[in-house]
């Protein structure tokens, strides 16, 4: 079995700037599933964060994704999930 090495700021199959095209691609397309309104920095760092959030669950499922495309899937899927729970926790009526 091979050990694939990867940097913190990495992606599997993807380089630098590959995550960062995948990170905005993946911001906007969470931007638009959850109507939201953003500019180009909060997609890419939604997308991002998404992406760590998308493949910690894809392991934790025992998920595999490579390349281009399974990356955007799974930062897709992720950013839509931080966005989704963004807006329950800061929309939630505060108790006092």
């Amino acid at each position: 079995m091979e050990s694939q090495a990867q940097s913190f700021l990495g992606m599997p199959g993807v380089g630098f700037f590959g995550m960062l095209f995948i990170g905005i691609i993946a911001g906007y397309i969470a931007e638009k599933v959850t109507a939201s309104d953003h500019g180009l920095l909060t997609n890419l760092l939604v997308g991002i964060a998404g992406s760590f959030v998308g493949g910690t669950l894809a392991g934790l499922l025992n998920i595999e994704f490579y390349g281009w495309l399974g990356n955007l899937i799974v930062a897709s899927i992720g950013a839509v999930l931080i966005l989704w729970l963004w807006r329950m926790f800061r929309d939630r009526p505060s108790g006092a």
